[in-house]
Parts: structure tokens; C-alpha cells; sequence
């Protein structure tokens, strides 16, 4: 999942916005089909409840989060938008308080006002120069709010996989969000040469849409299926991480000490948000 990030700056510098969106989501469900095909008995047991959550989760998880990450990193360094994607555990918590009555602990408010702070600390540091400045913060608020999407897909899908294998979900939600792409790609391709875009963009756009959704996915609920939630909780502190990291080395971006504090900040809140998750596990 931590790849995701850097890669979506490659794809959306080498091809328009919803055909790589289009391109991401008919992959991830053409490899995720025959992990759902052992699980389509399951199919006969949704009731309309479910196909709703399901058909929320491929227009804000799949098209919003595809289409919003995009254009968001079109416009801001692949720095920036990996750590304004870490705030993710925050947002999904308060999300979470929010809409499906959780508790708010200390340690749950703090650790959203450790990500709010980290990004603004990011974006002040960043500098006022005109333009550019407010390309960034556009950029920064779309990316957040592809954030705030994946949120949605998070919560909907547990709500989902209590009784419903996740990894039928995610091709569900995947191949009903194919059709909501498809007229803007088919608009954006007239203006597109497939044949100008580079091997190793078509090797970024192939893994965004096989590793980021398909395999990411298959990985982490097959782990989750393992491992204790304390487990997956800190294990949620590794995708900043390395969205992180595979921003300097993928993209070769400047490294900037504004970078380390305004991620460090940020980072601080994915430690403590794992920290009440373990917590939790414990006392449940």
C-alpha cells in the first residue's frame, strides 16, 4: 500500500487522470477474480444492505480515492502527498467517532491533532510563492480528501467483511467502479497516445493497479486473517513509512528537513493511534 503513492505521481505524469484511474481498477478486478471466484457462493447471500455498502465503497473507495489521488499528485511532490496520505489511522478514527458512535480517547484526539498539525506544519514550510503555493495546498486538499475516500472504504468494508470474505468485496467494489470511469477515459483518450508513454510508466500503472489493489489487498486481509489487530495496527505505521522512502527513491525528490518534521509529526500520531489499538485488543 505504501508504494501506491509515488507510483500514482509516475502514472498521472504519463497518461490522463481516469484513463490511468480506469486502467487501475480493471486490472486490480481482472487479478483479484480468481481469489473472488472461490468465494462466489457468498454472492447469493448479499441483500440489498450489502450491495449498497457495497456500490459506496466503488464510488468513494475506488472512483473518489482513484480519481482524487490523481489529480492531487499532479500538483504536489510525492514528499508531501506521501505524508498527508499518512494521516489515514487519524482520519479513518475520527471518521469512525464520528459516523459509528467509537469512543473518543486522549490518545485517539491526539493522535488526529499530531496529523493535522504534522500537515499543516508541511504545507507552511513549503513557502508562499504565489502560484505554486496554491497549486500546492489545491493539491494537498485533494489528496486528503482521497484520504478521507479510502476512510470510507476502510469502515464500509469492515462493515462488509464481518460476514463477507474482504477480498470479494475489494473485486465487487472494483468491478462495479469500471463503469463510472469509463465514459471520462473514453473522453480523455481521444487526447492520449498510449504508445508515447514509457515502459516504466506501464510498469508503474501495471503495479498500481495488480500490486497497490490487488496484491496490497490480498496481503493485508490475508494477514489480517493471522494476526492480532494489535499486530495490524502497528503494522499501519509501515505505510507512511514507505511511501515515504519510495518517494526519494522512486521520484529522486530533495530531501528537506521540513519533511522530517512535518512526517515525524505526523508519524507520531500513526504510533499512538497503534498504541490505543493495541490497548484496545488487550482490554477487549
Amino acid at each position: 500500500f505504501g508504494s501506491a503513492t509515488p507510483v500514482s505521481k509516475i502514472v498521472t505524469g504519463a497518461m490522463p487522470v481516469f484513463v490511468g484511474s480506469a486502467f487501475r481498477v480493471g486490472l486490480g478486478a481482472l487479478v483479484l477474480a480468481p481469489f473472488a471466484w472461490r468465494k462466489r457462493g457468498e454472492i447469493r447471500t448479499l441483500v440489498r444492505r450489502d450491495w449498497l455498502i457495497v456500490c459506496l465503497i466503488a464510488l468513494f473507495g475506488m472512483f473518489g480515492f482513484s480519481a482524487l489521488m490523481l489529480y492531487g499528485m499532479k500538483m504536489v511532490s510525492g514528499v508531501v502527498g506521501a505524508i498527508v496520505m499518512s494521516t489515514a489511522p487519524a482520519v479513518t478514527a475520527a471518521a469512525s467517532m464520528l459516523f459509528f458512535g467509537d469512543s473518543a480517547t486522549w490518545r485517539k484526539l491526539t493522535a488526529i491533532a499530531l496529523a493535522v498539525a504534522g500537515v499543516l506544519l508541511l504545507q507552511l514550510g513549503q513557502g508562499s510563492d504565489g502560484g505554486s503555493a496554491s497549486e500546492m495546498w489545491l493539491g494537498a486538499a485533494l489528496v486528503f480528501a482521497a484520504v478521507c475516500c479510502e476512510a470510507s472504504y476502510t469502515l464500509l468494508g469492515k462493515r462488509m467483511s464481518e460476514h463477507v470474505d474482504p477480498v470479494l468485496v475489494a473485486f465487487l467494489a472494483s468491478a462495479l467502479s469500471v463503469p463510472l470511469f469509463l465514459p471520462f477515459a473514453v473522453w480523455q483518450w481521444a487526447d492520449f497516445d498510449a504508445a508515447q508513454v514509457s515502459a516504466g510508466a506501464w510498469a508503474a500503472a501495471i503495479w498500481y493497479g495488480a500490486g497497490t489493489l490487488s496484491l496490497g489487498t490480498w496481503l493485508w486481509y490475508s494477514g489480517l486473517a493471522k494476526a492480532e489487530g494489535a499486530v495490524a495496527a502497528a503494522f499501519m505505521g509501515v505505510m507512511p513509512v514507505s511511501a515515504l522512502l519510495l518517494s526519494y527513491l522512486l521520484l529522486g525528490e530533495e530531501f528537506r528537513l521540513m519533511h522530517l518534521a512535518g512526517f515525524g509529526t505526523v508519524f507520531a500520531g500513526v504510533l499512538l493511534m497503534s498504541w490505543e489499538h493495541a490497548r484496545m485488543e488487550k482490554k477487549a
